[in-house]
């Protein structure tokens, strides 16, 4: 269950990151960053992953309250790695036992975690394969390189 947790956190924090700033740069208000990844992750959260609408939002509420979390412990340069690990960890609890009181059944679990694994594999290949950190670039040299095999809408 932690495995499933950990990796739509590694998922969420990709789109997020990818999302998180308007065209034009800068931050951005956390309630319009939020209604974007809602309206475009949730459709398709909803569709694959065969959850309600509301667990839906809860879900996508529950991951991006996270992010907003997480985001500074990890750029918190004059934290150890040790503290950092710390933190997150604290963290990660709290989102695990949020994301269990949705409720979501087991098969729905293992839906969201296979829908966020597909979303970021989807994501890597988009940038070439170039993945930030986790997964050591994993991306290269499997599918066939950018624009091949990939599954288009």
């Amino acid at each position: 269950m932690k495995s499933i947790f950990s990796t739509m956190f590694a998922l969420v924090a990709l789109v997020f990151s990818l999302q998180a700033q308007p065209p034009g740069g800068g931050g951005g208000d956390p309630e319009a960053m939020k209604a974007r990844m809602k309206e475009r992750i949730k459709p398709m959260l909803v569709q694959q992953a065969g959850v309600s609408d509301a667990e839906a939002d809860k879900i996508l509420d529950i991951n991006f309250d996270f992010q907003m979390k997480s985001r500074p412990i990890r750029m918190d340069q004059s934290l150890s790695e040790d503290d950092k690990k710390k933190k997150m960890k604290e963290a990660e609890d709290a989102r695990d036992a949020s994301m269990k009181a949705i409720p979501l059944t087991e098969e729905k679990m293992t839906k969201v975690k296979a829908f966020y694994d597909e979303m970021r594999k989807r994501q890597q290949e988009g940038r070439g394969g170039q993945g930030g950190g986790q997964g050591g670039g994993q991306g290269r040299g499997q599918g066939g390189g950018q624009g091949r095999g990939g599954q288009q809408r």
